[in-house]
């Protein structure tokens, strides 16, 4: 072979080395851009999840902090806060299981003495949050407490009846938390437990006009806020009095929000040992069961 001919056979090799370097190269630099968007993406929705849950928090602590400013009367005389004193479940509640946006709000009125005012869950029924939900943390006392209602956390005995209901429900529907969690989130309208001298339970409803007006207006305006946060579709009020309020805070409002009304799983309700049936039968008519299925 001639010296012309090696030259341009070795000049063409050069050629081809150097135009596939050039491409490793670019596809290196394409994988490292995609890596990043990836990552930045992925970061991106941990900043967000977080933020909500955050948020949430916030607005949680505030809604307690406005809330202990009102003087309450008689009959009001014991009232418990878990969202402070049990605050540590709490927030692992919430930042475990509302990382992110909701299609479904379940929305309860108030600590019932035996579930979330032992444990700062709502509808916390010992067992469900223990076993099902698999949610812990440190439980410290209210300033105040009544003997009749001691608060001894993981260690209550005492069964929430409505708790065991609403969880049990709803773990027999889907299994795991999970599935529950994917598209749900359950929220208590008010954060506060009210007792009278006796440890009678008193809702918000029962409380005096004057009373009552303050709180609803306080609790208000922080639902609407959660509503907005979590983008809520639909909300299922549990019990007339959770439904009510949603519909009165929308009622100005031009949203898109479906309430749906859910029986109370309350022991206190008149015929109410087929709780579960009537949930199943709320779901079933709402075309919903497909949220709860894996």
């Amino acid at each position: 072979m001639n010296s012309s001919k090696s030259q341009k056979l070795e000049s063409g090799e050069k050629n081809i080395t150097s135009t596939n370097e050039k491409n490793i190269r670019k596809r290196k630099l394409i994988s490292t851009q995609l890596n990043e968007v990836v990552n930045d993406n992925l970061i991106l929705e941990s900043e967000v999840s977080s933020s909500i849950a955050e948020t949430l928090l916030a607005l949680e602590r505030n809604l307690s902090k406005n809330l202990s400013q009102i003087k309450f009367k008689a009959p009001v005389d014991y009232i418990y806060n878990p969202v402070d004193y049990a605050y540590d479940v709490h927030a692992n509640y919430v930042n475990t299981f509302c990382q992110g946006t909701k299609k479904i709000l379940y929305l309860g009125i108030n600590p019932g003495p035996w579930g979330m005012s032992q444990n700062g869950v709502p509808f916390g029924e010992i067992s469900m949050v223990k076993d099902w939900l698999k949610i812990t943390g440190k439980i410290d006392k209210p300033p105040r407490e009544h003997k009749e209602r001691p608060i001894t956390g993981f260690d209550c005995t005492r069964k929430e009846i409505s708790g065991s209901r609403f969880w049990g429900f709803f773990k027999e529907l889907c299994k795991t938390p999970d599935v529950f969690f994917r598209h749900s989130y359950v929220h208590n309208y008010c954060p506060l437990a009210f007792m009278n001298s006796n440890a009678k339970n008193i809702t918000p409803a029962d409380l005096k006009a004057a009373e009552k007006k303050e709180v609803l207006q306080i609790c208000d305006e922080v639902l609407k806020e959660i509503i907005e946060l979590l983008k809520v579709e639909i909300i299922i009020g549990i019990g007339r009095f959770a439904e009510e309020r949603v519909k009165e805070i929308l009622k100005n409002e031009t949203s898109t929000v479906n309430v749906i009304y859910m029986p109370h799983p309350s022991p206190r309700a008149v015929n109410n040992e087929n709780w579960p049936e009537k949930a199943k039968n709320t779901l079933e008519e709402n075309n919903l069961m497909k949220f709860y299925s894996n």
